[in-house]
């Protein structure tokens, strides 16, 4: 931290020591009014200059120190950046005008009425813009996450910007949402609270089935593919509960995990592959579904004897 203040300074420091000379000289030899009067402006104007330069290198610094330790800051820097420089020179403006003597309340006054007239023309950028701030401080989402929205698009969050955000899609599209709807919509983050999720394979075997073989058999298959498919979580115990009295079969839900959202479709993939495989060479069945026809026996008879 010394060490940056130290080079931030370096350049106003200078400033401040031409101005300081500046003003002994002004003391030591008297000038004529005119000339005196323009120096005093100089010193008080390098002052003020020496003030916003140090502060807007000093925050800029600090942004980009900062940022290297918290995400959101360093998604954000850019429109914080921004935000602080221009509230750094604004003021320094003022007091240097406020200094020599320009009253500076006909200005405020301006700046009072031209904001809220531009708030007003601009209210949906305006709006979108600190929606950005609040997603980029609060992190409902983040750059790098998976998420779907309520309307059915779901992606990688590529950036979040000063008026949307960008989704990159599983077809490699690019979807821009406005970061009012973003924060005003359900998002569903698979990257939070991490990254890892449940896979859930639905399944079901015959009534004739032995469930615990079915149980027995349908575990080694799902430790085998999770510790051999890229994506799986090798140390995680998969396990099945069966939870159906269907009309042809007993049905199942198999838990395995994945790394990451994307993965599951993979696991899933092989899973069924091998599970499939493994059944028939243990004799466990899957059935068809069946349907029972109940027709009247009249109906019947004259069918037979047709």
């Amino acid at each position: 931290m010394d060490d940056l203040v130290i080079a931030t300074a370096h350049l106003p420091l200078t400033i401040l020591i031409f101005g300081s000379g500046l003003y002994i000289l002004e003391i030591i030899l008297p000038l004529e009014r005119k000339y005196e009067q323009a120096a005093t402006i100089f010193v008080q104007g390098s002052v003020v200059i020496a003030t916003v330069l140090f502060l807007d290198r000093l925050t800029k610094e600090l942004g980009r120190l900062y940022s290297s330790h918290a995400e959101f800051a360093f998604v954000s820097r850019g429109i914080l950046q921004g935000l602080i420089r221009g509230t750094v020179i604004g003021l320094g403006l003022l007091v240097f005008l406020d200094m020599i003597g320009i009253s500076i309340t006909p200005i405020l006054a301006s700046l009072g009425v031209g904001s809220l007239a531009v708030a007003l023309a601009l209210q949906e950028t305006l709006t979108n813009f600190f929606a950005g701030i609040y997603l980029t401080v609060d992190q409902p989402v983040r750059v790098g996450d998976f998420i779907k929205l309520e309307t059915g698009e779901e992606g990688y969050v590529t950036e979040i910007g000063w008026r949307s955000t960008r989704i990159r899609t599983l077809p490699n599209n690019t979807v821009n949402v406005p970061n009012q709807k973003l924060m005003a919509s359900i998002v569903t983050n698979y990257y939070l609270p991490d990254t890892e999720l449940a896979v859930l394979v639905p399944g079901g075997v015959h009534y004739d089935s032995d469930l615990r073989k079915v149980e027995d058999v349908t575990i080694d298959v799902a430790r085998h593919i999770m510790k051999t498919v890229p994506g799986g979580v090798p140390t995680f115990e998969p396990f099945i509960r069966y939870h159906t009295f269907d009309q042809s079969s007993i049905n199942f839900t198999v838990i395995l995990r994945g790394r990451e959202f994307v993965d599951q479709h993979l696991i899933k993939h092989e899973f069924i592959k091998a599970l499939h495989e493994r059944y028939k060479r243990e004799g466990i069945v899957i059935p068809y579904p069946l349907r029972t026809i109940d027709i009247p026996k009249e109906i019947l008879e004259a069918l037979v004897n047709r």
